[in-house]
């Protein structure tokens, strides 16, 4: 039974969605049940001349009588949202990235509720015919409007299940439904038609060997509380199988399942595989939906109405009362480590949520993170490896062509181009790999050699060349999104030569498409895809016939083509001479998963890998050993560097629009830092204490100027830390955090901290 407090005397500690690491006193309502049972709920209160959302984070009896505090709003919630393992894993997240517990509370919550809306309905939305349509029925021609019919014949279908059952369906369900014919109604998430609403379950594939063996470890695991597992399988090798057998033995318990994906385009593919195998609604939850949809979804979860979410980063949040399993697809992916605000970790995030439910936690990928393969290989993990592809399909064969001193065609050489027409030739499709968008990197000047560079992102010494864009027509910086159309001449010596110079996806596209004019040639990239369903649509147009995708790491992540029978990666050299430590473990993962989009069904793969640096240790090693062996290379490399995963790492940015600020406030933060060490270590050495001083094996870098110098017309720089402890980087990090708040130079800058970063950019 919750605590009960003297309703006079009971004040709400608020978390609020400020940047500040407190929580905020408010007088309670006056009521008789005010007590740690409002804890988790959403209040509406004052804050300076504005109304506030935030969340109860404690209640207790008032210091002094609490007469000059200001009183709470209102109460939104007649339940907490936040109770049990979600609110004490939310507290976890702000302890681990010492994020004020307001923002991380906000993160965690979809936008409408975050506003201070009410719990939406969470009924489900199917199609029915009317009177009129069922006695219209049999007197429809053929057609998509006459299946449609057919199906809804003896009762209301779920949108998920018309997914399934009927290609097109939507269009059709618009002509009758302005006919009269048919309408769409709002059924009870527990109602007696349930089974009517979610598609049957079909029979999945024969399972080879591994797979079979790897089902039966999870199977057993699923009894036994919490377990991290990372099924370790080669690209084609059947992972959706087995995450499908083990979602499906967890539904059986009764309990739910949630799916993390790293992009929107994977979502629509999986809702369409997940929904054809399981026997219940499948509900996706991500940044693509409206800000309704998403708190429906959330909604049904909490109520435990939700059986499986596939979601991608955020949908880590999602409650979870009937928790079951979670899996985390292509763990290794970048995409699930937040860039700004909160900085948390979707699969690190997930792995905690996974101990706290006490429920397994399925890692996937065909390129396992250097800190999975860590985990892995140090006991923490279960390791699953699936070694074999899937079915009859065979692993493609690679080859390496040295493009040095070789004609090139806007970035493609005579031997690339001869063959792609072989494969199309052959009734096969092809994806041409190019991981820069837009139409060329740099605008230059042929005469004098100026070149278009953003005014907001370049400085003196560093200059941030703007894309070229729309076949040369428009300008657009890539990194804080600033456009401006192509100059009429050069802005230094007038001239008319004004050349686009390298090559992105918009030039291989149309090179391609003069050269291979009877085919589609289809562009797959951010600028192609921002309409909703936009990847599934050119996906449908391709279809199964011979054209060409010319697509960047987009089309490299879980995608099944049967008919793609070439890949063609170029433009990889960037990737090879990159100054962060990831680069090389970020260039392999990409290579290796594009590369296994070749030959996933019948018809054999192969892979050109187009380069100037055809003796690269790490293609080499990629090629003839594959992707564990450049695992094996790198780990090493790593751990005698001092790197992650042998050494936890933060790191502490500041940007400000005059240079000198940020480096002022780092220098700063970093002498509170190195007093904090000292302080703590010499009051340890005192006590003859044998265990690891708090801060003692800190290590500082910096404070530099960051790689990137100037984006979006903020200075930037950036502190890094290091220690072969994680406690004792926490240690460092809890004593001087609340000093480095206070400092003055901190008022001064927008800075911000960076636990386990995924680059130093």
């Amino acid at each position: 039974m919750p605590d009960l407090i003297d309703p006079a005397a009971a004040v709400f500690k608020v978390a609020l969605p400020v940047p500040v690491p407190r929580l905020f006193d408010y007088r309670a309502p006056a009521r008789a049940n005010a007590g740690s049972g409002d804890i988790g709920r959403r209040v509406r209160v004052p804050f300076g001349p504005r109304e506030l959302v935030g969340v109860v984070a404690g209640v207790g009896p008032a210091e002094g009588g609490g007469s000059g505090l200001k009183p709470i709003l209102g109460v939104v919630d007649a339940d907490p949202l936040f109770h049990g393992e979600l609110l004490d894993s939310l507290r976890w997240l702000a302890r681990y990235t010492h994020a004020p517990l307001g923002e991380v509370f906000s993160t965690a919550l979809p936008a409408a509720l975050r506003r201070g809306e009410a719990l939406p309905d969470t009924h489900v939305w199917a199609w029915c015919l009317t009177e009129a349509g069922q006695t219209a029925r049999t007197t429809l021609r053929q057609g998509k409007p006459r299946r449609f019919a057919d199906v809804l014949q003896d009762s209301p279908r779920g949108e998920d299940i018309l997914d399934t059952l009927v290609d097109g369906w939507r269009s059709a369900a618009r002509a009758l439904s302005q006919r009269g014919l048919a309408e769409r109604v709002a059924m009870p998430p527990a109602s007696s038609h349930t089974q009517q609403l979610a598609p049957q379950p079909q029979t999945g594939p024969v399972l080879n060997s591994e797979q079979h063996a790897a089902v039966a470890a999870l199977q057993s695991q699923s009894q036994s509380g919490f377990a991290a597992t990372l099924l370790d399988g080669v690209t084609g090798s059947g992972k959706t199988e087995v995450y499908l057998q083990a979602i499906a033995t967890c539904l059986a318990r009764g309990k739910q399942a949630l799916v993390l994906v790293p992009e929107i385009g994977l979502t629509p593919q999986a809702l369409a595989r997940f929904r054809a195998r399981l026997g219940v609604p499948v509900h996706a939850l991500h940044s693509g939906l409206t800000d309704g949809e998403r708190a429906r979804v959330w909604t049904a979860a909490w109520r435990g109405e939700a059986r499986v979410i596939v979601g991608t980063r955020s949908a880590v949040f999602t409650p979870l009362p009937d928790a079951g399993l979670i899996v985390i697809d292509e763990e290794h992916d970048a995409s699930y480590k937040q860039q700004d605000g909160i900085r948390y970790h979707a699969r690190d995030f997930a792995l905690v949520r996974g101990k706290a439910l006490n429920i397994p936690v399925i890692l996937g990928s065909a390129t396992p993170s250097l800190e999975s393969l860590y985990n892995a290989r140090s006991g923490r993990y279960t390791h699953l490896r699936l070694t074999q592809r899937a079915g009859n399909a065979m692993p493609p064969s690679v080859r390496v062509l040295d493009v040095r001193k070789r004609p090139l065609q806007a970035g493609l050489s005579p031997q690339l181009l001869d063959a792609i027409r072989a494969a199309l030739a052959a009734g096969g499709q092809v994806l041409v790999f190019k991981n820069r968008r837009g139409y060329a990197p740099v605008l230059l000047c042929h005469d004098c050699g100026w070149s278009a560079q953003c005014k907001r992102c370049s400085t003196p010494s560093q200059g941030t060349p703007m894309t070229v864009h729309g076949g040369g027509r428009r300008l657009q910086c890539h990194h804080c999104g600033a456009r401006q159309g192509v100059p009429p001449a050069c802005p230094d010596c007038a001239s008319l030569m004004l050349q686009p110079q390298g090559v992105g996806t918009e030039r291989l596209e149309e090179l391609l498409a003069e050269q291979c004019a009877d085919v589609p040639v289809i562009r797959i990239d951010r600028g192609s895809t921002r309409r909703k369903d936009a990847l599934q649509r050119h996906f449908d147009t391709l279809g199964a016939q011979p054209g060409i995708l010319v697509g960047t790491q987009m089309l490299a992540k879980g995608h099944d083509l049967p008919n793609l029978t070439l890949v063609a990666v170029v433009g990889i050299d960037e990737g090879l001479l990159s100054a962060d430590f990831r680069a090389g473990e970020k260039l392999a993962q990409l290579l290796v998963q594009v590369a296994g989009r070749a030959g996933r069904a019948e018809k054999p793969g192969a892979v050109l890998l187009q380069t100037h640096h055809p003796e690269h240790p790490l293609l080499h090693t990629l090629i003839h050993g594959g992707y564990h062996a450049f695992a094996d290379d790198e780990l090493a490399q790593r751990e005698a560097a001092g790197f992650p995963p042998f050494a936890p790492m933060a790191l502490l940015r500041a940007e400000a629009k005059h240079a000198d600020l940020p480096m002022a406030f780092l220098h700063a933060a970093k002498g509170v830092l190195h007093n904090v060490s000292s302080r703590v270590s010499a009051a340890s050495d005192s006590q003859g204490s044998l265990q690891t001083n708090a801060t003692k094996d800190i290590e500082l870098h910096g404070p530099v100027t960051a790689p990137m110098p100037k984006r979006a017309g903020m200075h930037r720089a950036q502190l890094i830390l290091s220690s072969p402890n994680r406690r004792s980087l926490h240690a460092a990090l809890d004593h001087a955090l609340p000093q480095i708040y206070e400092l003055p130079e901190a008022r001064k800058v927008r800075w911000s901290l960076d636990v386990d970063p995924m680059d130093l950019y």
